[in-house]
């Protein structure tokens, strides 16, 4: 079925392959067991797609591996913040939660000179690797990634080379990353809807990333080598949305509003990713519509929200 050029995929073995197969977590993760998909579940659609302003969308039930929505979904375009959700993944496959990790003034400055968010870290504290994820994921801290590149590369230019590699492991083949924020400069990063998917999937694998993503917020109490930090997640469908993970936020001006998100329901896992939004509030909006669209296409159900029609292709 195609309306307006987007086309809302059957489930086929091919598709499930394509979204499953090869997808590597890290070492100490524990991927989670698919769900048992319940025989009702098949490709019966009870209403309209939701309409997506952002202009490209992509939404996936990871549980069958079915593509449920693709809006221009494998077109390379920035990806702000999202970036930092492979800087996670690296990290975790480089370091200990409990490494600690003193912050310099380079990474107070990165943040501070490219007007970007942060973690309000300063110059001479000391903090966990386990603290500084959540600084880098909740709060979105350049400062928090910045250190974390600078030890784990070791600097910069090492550390996105990983994340490169590692993007080149999990099969993203739309993807370049440039640095570990996904700031403008340096310039000529990319990637995709479905890549930025896929890498959630995996993401959500790992217990540690699962659970940082899924924290609302996050509270390092003060020590003698640290200030005290209270760090809230810049998702705003955690707490809100039924089975909401997270998963990560972003917005420069090139990349527009973008967000990655992820709920369990009905025994089924979904990820989506919004890219290229006008407004931030309406992609936390469209991603709480998709999801429950989402739902009624596993369990058969209409539960009377928005239905809509998309534009654009795959």
């Amino acid at each position: 079925m195609q309306t307006g050029g987007i086309r809302l995929f059957a489930c086929t073995a091919l598709a499930a392959a394509t979204m499953t197969a090869g997808l590597a977590v890290p070492a100490h993760a524990t991927p989670l067991a698919a769900p048992v998909v319940p025989k009702a579940a098949a490709t019966k659609t009870t209403s309209a797609a939701p309409a997506v302003a952002a202009k490209v969308a992509y939404l996936l039930d990871t549980t069958t591996g079915r593509p449920l929505l693709a809006k221009q979904a494998t077109k390379r375009v920035p990806i702000a913040s999202l970036t930092k959700v492979m800087t996670a993944y690296v990290v975790l496959r480089e370091a200990g939660l409990d490494d600690v990790v003193k912050i310099n003034a380079d990474d107070v400055r990165h943040a501070a000179t490219n007007d970007a968010t942060s973690a309000s870290l300063r110059a001479g504290e000391r903090l966990t690797v386990r603290d500084l994820l959540h600084g880098v994921m909740l709060p979105s801290g350049a400062d928090a990634s910045h250190a974390l590149a600078r030890v784990y590369g070791p600097g910069e230019a090492k550390f996105v080379a990983k994340m490169n590699a590692a993007a080149r492991s999990l099969g993203l083949t739309g993807t370049r990353y440039t640095n570990t924020d996904g700031l403008p400069k340096p310039s000529g990063g990319y990637s995709t809807a479905q890549d930025q998917a896929k890498l959630a999937q995996v993401a959500l694998g790992d217990p540690v990333l699962l659970g940082i993503s899924s924290t609302r917020r996050y509270t390092v109490a003060a020590s003698k080598v640290h200030r005290a930090h209270t760090w809230t997640n810049t998702n705003k469908l955690l707490g809100k949305t039924s089975g909401a993970l997270g998963v990560k936020t972003g917005y420069t001006r090139a990349a527009g509003y973008c967000l990655t998100f992820a709920a369990d329901r009905d025994g089924h896992r979904f990820v989506g990713v919004l890219l290229g939004d006008a407004k931030s509030e309406r992609r936390f909006q469209t991603a709480n519509r998709l999801l429950d669209w989402a739902g009624e296409q596993v369990t058969g159900t209409d539960t009377g929200g928005d239905g809509g029609t998309l534009s654009g292709d795959a």
